[in-house]
């Protein structure tokens, strides 16, 4: 049986994504000022906008910027987030119910989202929402974890591989999303799904990967963050496990502190 969308995939995860995903540094919006332009009098959509880690980055270099989402946990958090930006606002809906009422837009922005939506549905229907000259920008990042740094690190880096254990001994073996489970993943070949809905391209623009340092909380939450370990999942035993996972973390860092090296962050821009 195949895997479908359920309102239940990121259930509880809203305020943890906040605190327990790495920001997209600031660089990110400079490359895509750059590159798409932004000069401050386009319209930004930003499509599986979560609590607004991309839109708020680039809603100051817009003349307006429109999140949406499916999950209202993920944009009670948005608004909360951007409460002093008045350019900016949100809507709740899946990807698959564009263009839905909005207008037409001079940028599309995917981060972290595409691989969730009926993708060529959604590419078809921004293709559509596009005014000529416009841009799709595809954010490939990995922002819940690090990957095997460069050099030495400050602190110790998370003990992802026994948070792993830990959460497969709650829930099994097999990925869990929503209601159902994902024992392959997510789908892959956006480029071939951006090219058959009309788009050229891409141009790719590499930000380098940095160091950051992260705190039990914000290891914790990372965990809580993702689809595969949301807080639903574990039902009336999610004490239990929090009580497990917070000790594995402290005792992984006698200072309470952990370092990750960041990957590099993908930004692929779509005519």
């Amino acid at each position: 049986m195949s895997w479908t969308w359920d309102p239940t995939l990121y259930a509880g995860s809203a305020a943890h994504y906040v605190v327990g995903r790495v920001p997209y540094p600031p660089s990110v919006a400079s490359a895509l000022v750059n590159a798409v332009p932004l000069d401050g009098r386009q319209r930004l959509l930003d499509v599986g906008c979560g609590p607004g880690s991309l839109t708020l980055l680039l809603a100051p270099h817009v003349a307006e910027a429109i999140g949406v989402d499916a999950d209202g946990d993920m944009l009670v958090e948005a608004a909360r987030l951007g409460a002093r930006l008045p350019n900016v606002r949100w809507v709740r809906l899946r990807a698959e119910e564009l263009p839905a009422d909005l207008p037409a837009v001079d940028v599309v922005t995917f981060a972290q989202s595409f691989h969730w939506m009926d993708r060529p549905r959604v590419a078809a229907a921004v293709r559509r929402m596009l005014r000529p000259g416009g841009a799709l920008v595809h954010v490939g990042a990995t922002t819940h974890e690090g990957i095997e740094p460069h050099g030495d690190l400050p602190f110790p880096r998370p003990p992802r591989e026994s948070v792993a254990r830990l959460v497969e001994g709650y829930l099994g073996p097999v990925r869990r999303a929503g209601q159902g489970v994902l024992p392959s993943g997510t789908g892959g070949g956006e480029d071939d799904v951006f090219r058959a809905a009309g788009f050229s391209g891409p141009s790719r623009f590499e930000v380098e990967g940095r160091v950051v340092e992260r705190s039990v909380e914000e290891v914790a939450s990372s965990v809580y963050s993702l689809s595969s370990s949301a807080p639903h999942l574990f039902g009336a035993r999610v004490a239990a496990f929090d009580a497990e996972l917070r000790a594995l973390l402290v005792d992984a860092s006698d200072e309470g502190r952990f370092s990750e090296q960041m990957r590099s962050i993908t930004l692929s821009l779509w005519r």
